[in-house]
């Protein structure tokens, strides 16, 4: 009788469990394949030249868009797979083009983790590029300055990070046809583009700061005491994105420069309060600045 009763508790328990688990390992990588096959395949039918380089564009920095020839844009709403982005001064289109003689594709607005995507959502679309053989990946976005010796308007070309979202988009099961289970991080930023985007800093005459970037979740800004930590740990400044598309872009082998806008100082390093209006203020101040530093380097870099 009490083997009876154990062998029915264990019907019923596998039963329960089979019916809370939707998909396997297994199955979450073939659908994960599946859906990336569609997505390309329905870009591809929507552009007329395959793209050399991605661009994700940040907060308040779509002026860039402005300057692709010929544009193609789609709407992620119509992009097979696509989330969207639920955040003002990201417009939320994908546009392909030229720029400067090479072939691009920008992401008008990209997804964030606050919003309450996964990270396989927000990054689904740097895996997109990835497939569609994209090997050079630049990142934007703007942050606040943890570095007393940055100001607002300033552009900072990241060269490390630090990862405090709490998690990592590699969770999970790894997508072998796009890359190992254990990548090495020693240089996710390119030291190559690192170096052309200062030489062209100095070319353009515009002060181009470096350092480290670190990521939160937000979507609440940082507390001071929060940025005293950061500063102590080696960081130069903040902000709530482009890591989770770097760890992807890495994992795939593509070579990744990511260019940051210092719209504020962080909290704490003055009585200023923050905001995203000026984030978005202070963005469109330094347009002519960003888009002639972001269009030149995209001239001047060879493809490898």
């Amino acid at each position: 009788m009490i083997k009876n009763i154990r062998e029915q508790h264990l019907k019923e328990t596998k039963a329960y469990v089979d019916s809370k688990i939707s998909e396997t390992p297994e199955m979450m990588k073939n659908n994960f394949e599946q859906h990336l096959k569609e997505t390309q395949a329905f870009v591809n039918s929507k552009i007329s030249e395959p793209p050399e380089i991605a661009v994700v564009l940040g907060s308040g920095l779509g002026p860039l868009a402005d300057l692709i020839e010929s544009p193609t844009t789609i709407a992620y709403e119509k992009i097979p797979h696509f989330v969207q982005s639920t955040v003002s001064g990201h417009a939320g289109e994908l546009i392909a083009g030229k720029l400067n003689g090479k072939n691009i594709i920008c992401m008008n607005g990209r997804f964030h983790y606050y919003e309450g995507y996964t990270f396989e959502e927000l990054t689904y679309p740097i895996r997109l590029f990835k497939a569609m053989g994209i090997k050079m990946l630049l990142l934007t976005n703007a942050v606040g300055g943890i570095n007393t010796d940055f100001k607002a308007g300033d552009l900072m070309v990241i060269e490390d990070h630090i990862n405090f979202l709490g998690d990592n988009p590699l969770r999970g099961p790894n997508h072998d046809f796009l890359g190992p289970r254990f990548p090495d991080m020693s240089e996710v930023y390119s030291k190559r583009l690192v170096s052309i985007a200062k030489q062209t800093g100095d070319n353009l005459g515009i002060n181009l700061q470096s350092g480290v970037f670190a990521a939160l979740i937000g979507p609440s800004y940082e507390t001071p005491a929060e940025i005293r930590m950061l500063r102590t740990l080696g960081a130069d400044a903040v902000g709530m994105s482009v890591v989770p598309e770097a760890i992807v872009a890495n994992h795939m082998g593509m070579e990744i420069l990511a260019i940051s806008c210092v719209t504020n100082a962080a909290a704490g390093i003055n009585d200023q309060k923050l905001s995203h209006e000026e984030v978005k203020d202070v963005a469109a101040l330094i347009k002519d600045n960003f888009t002639r530093l972001i269009s030149t380097i995209i001239k001047n870099t060879e493809i490898k």
